[in-house]
């Protein structure tokens, strides 16, 4: 608690120096991470390096040039690829970073910051980033993300701070709200759900390492916990262990009242099956269902919807990496799964869309991916008839994308975050189920959690208003984020629904099969029909009775297409910045990866010279080696033959002694 007063005590800038100093740099735009090495990883380090230069100076305007060592070059790329971002989201990642990697480093860094009463800070956009004061008290900080020159403005209006979850006094903006108590390690992949007042987290990845803690949010306090989980055991189920094995992809539900389904996922150690375990929350307890039939294999980034007391599972991603369309349905009544053969074109395999129910009878499938291809089409099944379709989708239309998050509010189904192995998705759209029209609620900047694949998205409510919370996320770093956004329902949606149909019947139309139609009826009898009959037969009612009214239809259907057309033209143009980006960091690690050659092939041919000298002196070492030999065996003889002679000259004076004279004697005498 102490850490979580400390940290809401000091005000950006402030914050942001007072953190920068502690990492190691000196303050000044031309400082360099002295002891940065020494406290981070050398990824960490340069991430932190280049957003302290995005925030001080600004985006990286100076060219790369030649002669530049390795150390200069990763810290000019670490800069330059933050872009235009802006100095204010700069800041705040930065220590974002350094609380993800360090999170005590306020309570350290008494030496860096003096804690003071916060002070106004003057932003690019003239908006003041004070606290609101209410008699004589400081309220809670919000922040409001919003599109505004691509920056993040900050909202300090005493309105929009009421108490628990009506804070929230804004529409369709995402707001980050005051959160106190230790938060969740950083995450994505993780399953999350409402109780209550609560909202529960469980599981997930963070660098590559399964999670098994169970982390909850109280939102009338914003105060973070964790559950501390106990053994023991249930009546028809099996026993539990202390905690559910640590797992990602999974999906937590609620079921009853007090009890959490958390089904399937990737675990270090993969099951065969499916597991289906439940977390009571008046015992705090985890046991494993026990069901009969025959269980999908296990998998992970499966889509789990409950439709009235069944658990409706499709696609997902096996401990194989081989990517599945099945689709298997397990009653929770009587606890048995049952694997579903429909009929019709079912969605192709795939992992990481979403899914929801609608009107208790119509399951929409949406989005996902498939080893490098993302998708953003739609299909849905009939449940009562049990087959599939793929109607045509109206309105602006979302990009492809995997790792989404959706909930439905009526027939609206909100959809947060994801990504198309580029970039993360920033914008918010609705889709009406019952009109098939998509709508934008509102984008965020690029590099925030929103933005996020992996991310979780609920629903909850405060005295009859609706509120979106989402939480997590992976865009190139983990996030532990809270945001909240509070829809409008406004008629800006309901606007756009087809008025020629009536209100008692919902049309699908199947896009994989132009020539039939699916509709419910009053009666709820499912009917086919002839497309094309009927738009002749609507035509020339509407040309005879309501010529004006098939005048706006045409104009309207002119304008969708156009509307279209743009659309796809700025995704087209988007495309194209992110290719040329790619294309220039491709060059980029092209002349790095040429320039490390080159020192490369100069070394080789300094280590082959060296080599070639060793040989030529080993060479030398051996002609030495045989002289030295041969001066040995001359010495040897030379010795030998001295000691020969010396031996025949005593063994002649011996005998001439012998004989009774001298032989010099001798001689004489004869």
């Amino acid at each position: 608690m102490v850490m979580a007063k400390a940290n809401s005590g000091i005000a950006y800038p402030e914050r942001f120096y007072a953190a920068s100093a502690y990492v190691g740099f000196d303050g000044s735009p031309t400082s360099s991470p002295r002891g940065v090495t020494s406290k981070f990883s050398n990824e960490v380090s340069l991430l932190l390096y280049g957003l302290y230069q995005q925030a001080t100076v600004g985006p990286c305007k100076i060219p790369k040039r030649r002669g530049w060592s390795p150390d200069e070059i990763s810290k000019w790329t670490s800069w330059n690829g933050l872009g235009n971002m802006a100095p204010a989201e700069a800041m705040r990642l930065f220590v974002k970073t350094l609380e993800e990697e360090d999170p005590g480093w306020y309570s350290r860094a008494s030496n860096f910051v003096s804690v003071a009463d916060p002070v106004d800070v003057e932003m690019k956009h003239n908006s003041k980033v004070g606290r609101a004061k209410e008699n004589g008290n400081l309220l809670p900080e919000l922040k409001t993300i919003s599109t505004e020159n691509g920056n993040l403005s900050e909202i300090r209006d005493k309105d929009v701070v009421l108490e628990g979850l009506g804070l929230i006094n804004v529409y369709d903006q995402w707001i980050a709200p005051p959160v106190t108590g230790p938060p969740p390690k950083a995450r994505y992949q993780h399953g999350a759900t409402i109780v209550d007042d609560k909202m529960y987290v469980f599981g997930g990845n963070y660098n590559g390492r399964y999670l098994n803690d169970l982390q909850v949010l109280d939102l009338r306090s914003w105060f973070w916990s964790k559950v501390e989980v106990k053994a023991g055991t249930e009546p028809l189920e099996l026993p539990s262990p202390v905690s559910r094995p640590s797992c990602a992809g999974h999906t937590l539900v609620l079921w009853g009242a007090n009890k959490l389904l958390s089904v399937a996922g990737h675990t270090k150690t993969p099951f065969e099956t499916i597991q289906v375990n439940v977390f009571d929350l008046q015992t705090c307890t985890w046991s494993s269902l026990k069901t009969s039939g025959r269980p999908p294999v296990s998998r992970g980034g499966q889509s789990v919807t409950l439709v009235r007391s069944s658990l409706v599972i499709f696609g997902g991603q096996d401990s194989k990496g081989s990517f599945l369309n099945d689709l298997h349905i397990l009653d929770l009544e009587t606890m048995t799964w049952n694997a579903i053969d429909a009929v019709g074109v079912p969605p192709s395999p795939r992992s990481g869309h979403a899914a929801t129910v609608h009107a208790d009878r119509y399951l929409l499938i949406f989005g996902g991916g498939s080893n490098a291809t993302c998708f953003n089409d739609l299909h849905v099944l009939d449940l009562q008839v049990m087959e599939w379709s793929r109607p045509t989708q109206q309105g602006e239309i979302p990009g492809p994308r995997a790792g989404h998050a959706g909930v439905t509010i009526g027939e609206n189904w909100y959809i947060v975050g994801g990504g198309d192995n580029r970039i993360g998705l920033t914008e918010t759209v609705v889709l009406n189920m019952s009109t098939l029209v998509w709508s934008i609620v509102t984008t965020v900047p690029e590099r925030v959690a929103l933005a996020s694949e992996g991310l979780s998205l609920v629903l909850s409510s405060y005295n009859g208003e609706d509120i979106l919370l989402s939480f997590g996320g992976y865009n190139g770093q983990y996030n532990n984020e809270i945001n909240v956004l509070r829809p409008s329902h406004e008629s800006a949606f309901q606007s756009k629904k087809e008025t020629s149909v009536p209100g008692s019947v919902m049309t699908i139309h199947n896009a994989t099969n132009a020539t039939r139609d699916i509709e419910v009826g009053p009666e709820g009898k499912t009917m086919e029909k002839d497309i094309d009959n009927i738009d002749s037969d609507l035509m020339i009612l509407k040309s005879n009775e309501h010529p004006i009214a098939t005048l706006k239809a045409e104009k309207e259907e002119l304008e969708s297409s156009l509307g279209k057309e743009k659309l796809q033209t700025l995704q087209l143009r988007q495309e194209l910045a992110v290719v040329e980006t790619r294309k220039t960091d491709l060059y980029q690690e092209l002349q790095s990866v040429r320039g490390q050659l080159a020192a490369e092939q100069s070394r080789c041919f300094k280590l082959e010279v060296d080599v070639a000298e060793l040989r030529q002196k080993l060479h030398t070492m051996e002609s030495l080696q045989k002289e030295v030999e041969l001066l040995q065996r001359q010495k040897a003889v030379s010795e030998q033959a001295a000691l020969n002679a010396k031996q025949r000259q005593s063994s002649g004076g011996a005998w001439g002694w012998l004989a009774g004279a001298p032989s010099g004697q001798k001689a004489i005498d004869a």
